[in-house]
């Protein structure tokens, strides 16, 4: 493989416990970018002009405001206003000299504006960079499954996936694997994600249980965090618990 492998956050995320490794890789990345994105890196041209250009999603822009560094999102934003503003201006003047009594011209002319904002609001400096290395990180899972045994123990050991990283990993295994190996690797993750599906599903409704009075003086057995853990299964968002 010549790009480069992501094999120790993939590790990690198998070692630790969670109810989708997947979606755990994702968290630290996020962590990791979102802590980049505000660090020293914010000065440089390069990312300031990534971030000028691409601006931010609604949850990250809230995770950097988060962050405390408000000087630091002062200024990405100044810049992210700059560039916004000029190409505004620069859309705008174009519609204004093509503009004609026309109503479908009219509309015609404005699209180039339109364009720009619904493409603005769909761009997320965060998202893109999270979805480069978390391409890498599926081509790693498969990776190791192909040459480690250590880490197919850990595959089949895990709490399973989410709905979401089931379909993924479902998705890309062809892509990775072939002939009696990705056999054995689909049946496994139908396994993993239906059995504990059915454990999480079974957790739940025993804390369901346990607001009937006539539950009230029995164990909680592991239904405590049954909600967050099934927010996490069926939405992909780690809670709190």
């Amino acid at each position: 493989m010549r790009e480069k492998l992501h094999t120790i956050p993939v590790n990690d995320a198998f070692d630790h416990d969670s109810e989708c490794p997947v979606c755990y890789m994702i968290k630290e990345l996020e962590t990791k970018v979102i802590d980049f994105t505000m660090g020293p890196s914010y000065m440089e041209d390069d990312v300031r002009g990534e971030t000028s250009r691409l601006g931010f999603c609604d949850k990250h822009i809230e995770l950097l405001y988060k962050n405390q560094n408000r000087l630091g999102l002062s200024l990405i934003l100044k810049s992210h206003l700059d560039r916004v503003i000029k190409d505004i201006e620069k859309l705008s003047a174009s519609n204004t000299r093509t503009q004609s009594p026309s109503l479908f011209k009219k509309q015609k002319s404005e699209s180039g504006v339109v364009s720009y904002v619904e493409e603005l609001d769909r761009s997320c400096y965060i998202c893109a960079m999270i979805e480069r290395t978390f391409e890498r990180y599926i081509a790693t899972i498969f990776y190791l499954y192909r040459h480690e045994d250590e880490f197919r123990k850990k595959f089949k050991a895990c709490k399973g996936f989410c709905i979401r990283h089931y379909g993924l990993l479902h998705k890309e295994a062809p892509k990775h694997l072939s002939g009696s190996q990705l056999q054995a690797f689909i049946n496994e993750l139908n396994t993993l994600y239906l059995d504990n599906m059915k454990r999480v599903r079974d957790d739940l409704d025993w804390f369901i249980d346990k607001f009937d009075y006539r539950y009230a003086n029995e164990p909680w057995k592991n239904s405590k965090d049954a909600l967050p853990r099934t927010i996490n299964k069926t939405n992909s968002i780690i809670r709190d618990k």
